[in-house]
């Protein structure tokens, strides 16, 4: 499995910044405890489901409601459960 570099943690950690402050406490716990794990296909899981909007992204974190559309695969399926866990 390749690491990520310093340029694409630091890219991903800039595009996990959100509007609203509970995305970004979820977030950066996530990437605080798995982001030397993350792995090229769930970069660009979460790079996906970064360009959800903030309340439809919160509304998912906190198990309010479901990825559907496009943000529903099974890579993205799993990285919210992570979340959802912490």
């Amino acid at each position: 499995m390749r690491k990520l570099s310093e340029l694409e943690r630091a890219r991903l950690r800039w595009r996990a910044r959100r509007g609203l402050l509970e995305n970004d406490l979820i977030i950066t716990r996530f990437l605080d405890q798995y982001e030397a794990e993350l792995t090229d296909v769930d970069v660009s899981a979460l790079s996906l489901l970064f360009e959800m909007g903030d309340n439809d992204l919160l509304d998912v974190l906190l198990a309010r409601s479901e990825p559907s559309g496009v943000y529903d695969t099974p890579d993205i399926r799993r990285l919210v459960a992570q979340m959802r866990k912490l």
